[in-house]
């Protein structure tokens, strides 16, 4: 399928500027998938310029209304009111197969719950690998819509969030969908 290039915008949340990038197909027919998505970073600029390297685009464009109807539903999960994102399209093509599927189990974990790495491994038919979805959740283009907050290391610990914040943006997200979150491993 054809696509348009790549586009990105930024938008506010409660936990800071946060940035989408998409690409729209070539035929009107086909959906607009998400490319990335970056959570907030130390100052917008620094979100923006985050979002525009992984988008590939020279400057924010205006987002078509699905796209804001998508980055409208992160606002309110990251204020709060938690959002399915399962349905959202999103973009893995440049993601390899087992990468793929490790994203594809991450999705289907409801919120308010959370898995380990090797809970994932096992899932995706690796029971050895909880390193390498360890190494797929921290490369995760698009957080919150595949979310890579709610797998952690075995044992109840947190294990590692590339997010700007690290194990404190995780355990806020994880806190506001109601999982339950051991503070202590988080500081």
């Amino acid at each position: 399928m054809a696509m348009k290039p790549a586009s990105y915008c930024l938008f506010e949340t409660p936990l800071g500027a946060c940035g989408i990038a998409w690409r729209e197909p070539a035929d009107s027919r086909a959906r607009t998938v998400v490319t990335a998505v970056q959570l907030p970073e130390a100052t917008p600029g620094a979100t923006e310029s985050r979002i525009a390297r992984k988008s590939g685009a020279n400057r924010p464009s205006l987002p078509p209304p699905e796209i804001l109807a998508i980055a409208e539903r992160i606002r309110r999960h990251l204020g709060g009111e938690v959002q399915d994102f399962r349905c959202v399209a999103v973009d893995l093509s440049d993601v390899g197969p087992f990468f793929r599927q490790v994203y594809e189990a991450a999705r289907e974990i409801p919120p308010g719950q959370t898995r380990t790495y090797g809970e994932i491994a096992k899932a995706v038919g690796q029971p050895n690998a909880a390193q390498e979805v360890g190494q797929a959740m921290a490369r995760n283009p698009v957080p919150i819509l595949i979310p890579c907050h709610r797998v952690a290391a075995a044992g109840g610990k947190p294990g590692g969030f590339s997010a700007h914040g690290g194990r404190s943006t995780k355990s806020k997200l994880l806190a506001l969908e109601g999982a339950p979150v051991n503070l202590h491993l988080f500081s």
